[in-house]
Formats: structure tokens, C-alpha cells, sequence
């Protein structure tokens, strides 16, 4: 979803080959962004805006007048299976597609009131029955809403506020008799139970995860940094030609030390999977999606979404979240929202940039434009347009009108401060001349019906910056929006979450690293790759963080992994993905290790001999590696047969998912006997059945042998990811559940000499606290 949608990219592709040669290569060849876009924006016809508007219907943003009563009814058949979850998203899904202060507003507003109080989220619930009330709910339903109302209070220890709404309660009760003897009753017996419940809460510590989350929070970056406000005194911006702009350590750095901090300058929410209404069976998608449980906004995790006014995709955690988002840019995004999610998230993002910035002060920005425009041998009439519209009235002193003064680093003010604004955002590199001429034509057109649709809908408020009036306005901002797309190519930071996988019902719950949204980080954009990083980037909301995964000494770089890791992907594949994403060659120090390794390649893809048990080397023909064994095969039968095993593993993962883990045990243990004979111990399909045995054994509550198997998966994982790696950290997480669930387990018969107890566990946890996802 980075890209617009595959119907989109066909079409424009389609228009580019047709095309005649000339102006394939006057856009081929073309030095500037402004000459791109321009002549890009030159060819965009009615009937391709005709096609791109056909494909924006296709997505449901709008507000549907026969939705709320469909999802109130579907989320009701969830709420009766006591799926107090799914009701609450159906609830939501209504609640989005509602006009303010109608019954239909109310009424999904105190449904999910009470999905929120089965769900134990008093908080919520007592927010969305005051919302409730706001919009108007039926005054014959309000006793039980109140009743709903107080059951929270009293949970929440709040029993002033409590007893003054039992109080409201009998006063209504009062004036309806017929009601009055069997609503009290309910309430006097309930509120016996709840001051009981009460007095316990108060006695209890703050959960671990509420209270780790709020730890991390509030962690604040050490000294004060006045060259990179957002990262600690630690680190120091460089540059030099070779590897562009980069942080170096000041001091001596310790694993888990905070190097930056840094907000979003700004993030869009990934729709998830959302198709077009065209590929659905129903007119109403039920299915649940980022965007039904994460604020558009700030990304915080929320089951109780507060909905646009206009729109029906926008949600927000809060109403003060929801005024901000609609201050900064969604009062111009609110009726575009099927073309943005047409024309995909990078064109989103570049615009949403554009507006935020019209909070700034976009001068300096808009004189760099302009000097882009004019420093050509041959200036077009419509270039000439552009350049009087920027360089009139651009504010400042009247002798610096027109002029570009460069700080010493791209990005910098004149002080040499490389801050967290548009500024910065401007001067990522765009990368313009590594994009085929087809992207970057896809990528100008797109923005050019993009600025187009702003114009007629009269909703785009320029920048101070460019003077109110002039015709062009839009189209130096539709060069800017350009620049930023072909940016986030290289530049766009995935920001992700962990996602808890099976069923509710296990003791012991799987995690997984998941994207969440897409955002623009500056100060990290400065950060360059390794395959083996001394950082790691973690997110909470839409804030990142970068903390030192090991020793730094004073003087080093400070390197991130933008995605192909040494324990993910061999080298050569690695050095695939970087050049056609980021445009280099890496020659990191795993890399260069990687150039000289033996033939046997890593240990978690290894076979071993079926006769010694030696790890097998060579290419299409397989050798042992002992000079003492003359064992050989193809590799094409050892690939086969891992194919075929991990068939059987796929089927024992069915097993477990159908709550059948005695029969998953029973394969799995077959499927360990026929790795055993040819797969090295350390292969990472062997760690995989290894987790999967843990599961099953603690799906029967048989702690002993599922931290037993499970001790044996931490070993493969820890040889493939490493000790401090996220994926340690989630098969750690794995193993304090156990202890919890199991207390006391016995680890004496585990193979490791090393066998943690609890303590030691603790302790490996908190180690962990500043990797990703924990």
C-alpha cells in the first residue's frame, strides 16, 4: 500500500508506453523535480482522472446511513457469544458511519459501553456512556446505562462519584414504581459485591506491561544536545562525500544507553487489508483492520475509536487527538480519502507533509524550490511562472529576497541545528536520478491529479509563504509533494508493534512484529545501515527510539539495520534488496565476513551428515564435512525433503490451532526423528518444532516439558538472532509465562548447563526492555 493501487500503476504504466519517444525522453532526461513534474502535470487528461476517480469510489470512506443500524446488529450477534472484542469493533465500525447527535450515534455508543465493560475497560466504558448521553440516548434506556455507569465507578474505587449516581438512580426509580423494585434490588446486590471487589483492586500493584509501557515513556535522553535536539549528548552530526550526513559517538556508549528520541514529523496510519468494495461479498466489511483499533493520529492502541464528523475511515483515540488531526490536515484530507487510499501511502504522507508545513516557517524551503527552477539554461514559461510565484513576497529582509543562504549541513538552520521539522524534511535526499523513468512518471502523475482534485475542491490553504492568489500556488507545493514521495522510497521508516497471535485461551501467547504505520523521521533518516547494527529502533505510538545494542566506543559510527539483517538473509540476497530499494552496495563488516565464510553457509540453513552427523558442504553436490566420511548428496533431495517436512510441521501447526495438541505432539515428535537425520541441530526449522512442542506440552498444562522444548528452541534462536535480538526477547516473554503459569518448573533436566531461574529471567527480561517491540 507505499504505492498506488496495481489497477493505478497498470493504467499509468500503460500511458507511458504509448507515449511517443520525444516526450519519453524529454521526461527521461529530465534534470530537475519542477521539469518532471511539470511535464508530467502537462499530460494528465480528463479520462485519466475519470479512471482514478472510478477506482476511489471503490473504497467505503463516506458516511453510509444504513451502516450503524448493519454493524449495531452484527455486533449484538457477537456480544451474545460473549466475543465482547469483535462486538466492540462492530460497534465501532457503526459508531464511525453515524452522523453526531442521532439515536444511531447514541445507541452504538452504549452497546460498546457495555462490550468495554465485560472487557474490563472501565475507563472507556464510562467515557462512552457519557457519549452516549451526549448525542442523545433514549431516556427509557438510561437506568441501565447508569446502572452500567456505577458497577464502573464502584470498580474504579470512585464512590462518591458512585454513590451520587445510585443516588440518581433511586430518584429515578422513585418516579417510575413499576420499575423501581427490581432495578433496586439488582443494584443493592450488586453493589454489595462491587465494594468487596473495590477494597481488593486497591490492595493490587500496577500490571507489568501498563507499567513497563510507562516506564519507557518517561525515559528522557541523557544531556542536552544542541546540534541534534531530538538525540542525546552522546552522538554528533558529520558529513563527508562518501557516506553523506551521519551520527558519531562523543563518549564511550553502553548497550542500552538512549541515543535518540524523536515524534514523527508525521506518520500515516497503513490501512491494513482493506480492499476495494468491488472485491468484497458485502457491501459492509466486518473484518478488523489498523485502522478500527489504532488512533490516525497519535497511533495509540484504543478499543473505544472517536470518529470523524465527515468521514467514516478516520478514527481517533480521543476528541483533543481528533481536533489536532483536523487542524493540522485533515480539515483538506476528510474528502479525499478514497483517492489517498488509491494513490497509496507515500502520496498521503507527501501531502500530509505539505500541510503541517503550512505551520512553519516554509520560507527557506521555498526559496530552495525556487533556485531549482531557475537554475536552468532554458527557463519554460511555465517554469517562469513558478519562479515569480516563489519569489514574490517571500518575507524576511528585503535584501535576502530571492536568495538562498546554504547552512553547512543540508537540513541545518543557519546555526548549524538539525532540527525535527520541514526543514529537515525537505533536504532527504529524493534520489531522483536511481528511479526508472516509468516510477518517476507514475509518482508525478499521480501527485499532478492529486493537486488537480485539491484545486477543484478549493481545500488546499497554501503556506505563508507563498503569497494568497497566485494561480501556480499549487503546483510548487505538487514539486514539493513530488520530491517527498520519491524521498520516502529511502527515507520512510516502518513503524511497528507487536501483535499477540492464538487463541485467548493459551497460557502461553505467541508475538509478532507487525507494521503498524509509515512515518518520516529526520534525525533517524540520518542514521546509516549496517547488516549487523549497534542500535535497534523500537516505537511507542509514533515516537521512535534508538538505543545501542552494544558497546559503542567514542568515535564510532552509529549504524541501523534498514531491513535485510545478517540473521535474516544471506548476503547476497541482502545485497539485492539494498540496491534496488536504497540504491547502494553494502560493504559492512558482515558483509565482508560473510564474502569469506566456509561453504556450508549459516548454521540455521545447514544439513548434516545422515552418517556422522557432520555439517555438509558444497554447491548442487553436498560433502561431508569430516575428513573421515565420504557421505555425499545433491542438494535438490536435501531441499526436498525439507520441503516435505516442513509440510508435516505446517499440518501439526493446524493441529494446535484446532485445539488438538496430543495428535500435534504426536506428529511433531516424528517430524524430529526425520530431521534428526539430516538437518543440522542448530537449523532454525529445528528451533521452530522445538516452539511448537513448547506450546503444545503447555496447551495439556505439562509446564516440565514445555520448558524443557522451549529451552531448546532459545538455543537455535540465540545462534541465529543473536542474545540480544527481538526474537530472544519474544521466546524470553515465552518462558516467564511458563513460569507463571507453571510455578514451581524444574529445569534440571534441561540439556543446558545454563538453565535460568527465575531471577536470572527477570533479569534477561529487563536486559531486553530497550530492544524492538519490548
Amino acid at each position: 500500500m507505499d504505492l498506488p493501487v496495481d489497477e493505478w500503476k497498470s493504467y499509468v504504466f500503460q500511458k507511458w508506453s504509448l507515449l511517443p519517444k520525444s516526450i519519453q525522453v524529454t521526461i527521461s532526461t529530465a534534470e530537475t523535480l519542477s521539469d518532471i513534474f511539470l511535464h508530467s502535470s502537462l499530460l494528465l487528461q480528463p479520462e485519466d482522472e475519470m479512471f482514478l476517480q472510478n477506482l476511489s469510489r471503490g473504497y467505503l470512506v463516506e458516511k453510509d446511513p444504513n451502516a450503524p443500524l448493519f454493524y449495531r446488529e452484527e455486533g449484538n450477534k457477537k456480544f451474545q457469544q460473549k466475543d465482547y472484542m469483535g462486538a466492540t469493533v462492530l460497534y465501532s465500525k457503526g459508531i464511525s458511519h453515524s452522523r453526531p447527535h442521532t439515536a444511531d450515534i447514541s445507541l452504538c455508543y452504549a452497546n460498546r459501553s457495555a462490550a468495554l465493560f465485560h472487557l474490563g475497560q472501565h475507563e472507556m466504558c464510562l467515557k462512552d456512556i457519557m457519549r452516549a448521553q451526549m448525542h442523545g440516548y433514549p431516556e427509557r434506556l438510561q437506568p441501565k446505562m447508569m446502572l452500567r455507569k456505577a458497577e464502573c465507578l464502584v470498580t474504579l474505587g470512585r464512590r462518591q462519584e458512585a454513590s451520587q449516581t445510585i443516588s440518581d438512580l433511586e430518584s429515578s426509580f422513585s418516579a417510575k414504581p413499576t420499575l423501581a423494585a427490581a432495578q433496586f434490588q439488582i443494584l443493592q446486590t450488586n453493589l454489595c459485591r462491587l465494594k468487596m471487589k473495590a477494597q481488593e483492586k486497591e490492595s493490587l500493584t500496577e500490571t507489568f506491561p501498563a507499567a513497563l509501557t510507562k516506564a519507557l515513556e518517561d525515559m528522557d535522553l541523557k544531556g542536552e544536545n544542541g546540534q541534534v535536539p531530538s538525540a542525546s549528548s552522546s552522538v554528533s552530526l558529520r558529513t563527508d562525500p562518501l557516506r553523506g550526513r551521519y551520527l558519531v559517538a562523543t563518549k564511550d556508549i553502553l548497550p542500552g544507553e538512549l541515543l535518540v528520541k524523536e515524534d514523527a514529523f508525521v506518520s500515516v496510519l497503513h490501512p491494513g487489508e482493506m480492499p476495494p468494495l468491488r472485491h468484497l461479498e458485502s457491501k459492509w466489511d466486518t473484518r478488523v483492520t489498523n485502522g478500527d483499533l489504532y488512533c490516525h493520529r497519535c497511533l495509540d492502541h484504543t478499543l473505544a475509536t472517536v470518529p470523524c464528523d465527515g468521514c467514516s475511515y478516520a478514527k481517533y483515540c480521543s476528541h483533543d487527538c481528533m481536533q489536532q488531526a483536523w487542524d493540522l490536515y485533515h480539515s483538506v484530507e476528510c474528502s479525499l480519502g478514497g483517492l489517498l487510499l488509491t494513490l497509496g501511502v507515500f502520496c498521503h504522507i507527501a501531502l500530509r507533509s505539505t500541510l503541517v508545513a503550512r505551520f512553519e516557517d516554509a520560507s527557506k524551503v521555498i526559496r530552495k524550490l525556487c533556485s531549482e527552477i531557475r537554475n536552468r539554461d532554458t527557463c519554460s514559461p511555465e517554469r517562469e511562472t513558478l519562479v515569480q510565484t516563489l519569489t514574490c513576497d517571500l518575507g524576511g529582509e528585503s535584501e535576502n529576497k530571492g536568495k538562498m543562504l546554504e547552512p553547512p549541513v543540508p537540513g541545518c538552520d543557519l546555526n548549524g541545528k538539525y532540527e525535527s521539522n520541514y526543514n529537515a524534511v525537505f533536504h532527504l535526499l529524493p534520489h531522483t536520478g536511481n528511479h526508472s523513468p516509468e516510477h518517476r512518471f507514475l509518482c508525478a502523475l499521480s501527485v499532478s491529479a492529486l493537486c488537480r482534485r485539491l484545486e477543484a475542491a478549493g481545500c488546499y490553504k497554501p503556506a505563508a509563504a507563498v503569497p494568497p492568489g497566485s494561480g501556480s500556488e499549487l503546483d510548487v507545493w505538487g514539486v514539493a509533494m513530488l520530491k517527498h514521495v520519491l524521498q520516502l522510497q529511502c527515507n520512510a521508516q516502518a513503524i511497528t508493534t507487536i501483535q499477540h497471535t492464538g487463541s485467548k485461551e493459551n497460557s502461553v501467547t505467541n508475538s509478532r512484529q507487525v507494521r503498524l504505520a509509515t512515518g518520516i523521521f529526520p534525525v533517524i533518516s540520518l542514521l546509516n545501515h549496517s547488516c549487523s547494527p549497534n542500535t535497534s529502533v523500537s516505537f511507542i505510538s509514533n515516537v521512535a527510539t534508538v538505543r545501542a545494542s552494544q558497546q559503542i566506543g567514542k568515535g564510532q559510527e552509529i549504524l541501523h539495520c534498514y531491513g535485510p539483517h545478517q540473521s535474516r538473509m544471506r548476503a547476497a540476497e541482502r545485497q539485492q534488496k539494498l540496491r534496488s530499494q536504497y540504491f547502494f552496495d553494502c560493504s559492512c563488516a558482515a558483509c565482508q565476513n560473510e564474502k569469506h565464510s566456509a561453504a556450508t553457509g549459516p548454521r540455521w540453513e545447514a544439513f548434516c551428515c545422515r552418517s556422522c552427523g557432520a555439517l555438509m558442504q558444497g554447491d548442487d553436490v553436498l560433502i561431508c564435512g569430516s575428513t573421515s566420511c565420504m557421505e555425499s548428496v545433491s542438494r535438490d533431495h536435501l531441499i526436498s525433503r525439507l520441503q516435505d517436512l516442513q509440510q508435516q510441521v505446517g499440518m501439526a501447526r493446524k493441529l494446535l490451532r484446532n485445539d488438538k495438541p496430543e495428535r500435534a505432539i504426536q506428529l511433531l515428535l516424528g517430524c524430529q526423528r526425520d530431521a534428526q537425520s539430516f538437518l543440522s541441530g542448530e537449523h532454525s526449522l529445528v528451533g521452530e518444532m522445538e516452539d511448537d512442542l513448547a506450546q503444545a506440552y503447555a496447551a495439556l498444562g505439562d509446564w516440565q516439558k514445555s520448558a524443557t522444548h522451549l529451552q531448546k528452541s532459545l538455543q537455535v534462536v540465540e545462534v541465529r538472532h543473536g542474545p540480544s535480538s527481538v526474537e530472544m526477547g519474544h521466546e524470553l516473554f515465552k518462558l516467564a509465562q511458563l513460569f507463571f503459569n507453571g510455578i514451581p518448573v524444574d529445569l534440571s533436566s534441561c540439556p543446558s548447563a545454563q538453565a535460568p531461574n527465575k531471577d536470572s529471567l527477570l533479569a534477561a527480561l529487563e536486559e531486553m526492555m530497550w530492544d524492538p517491540g519490548l
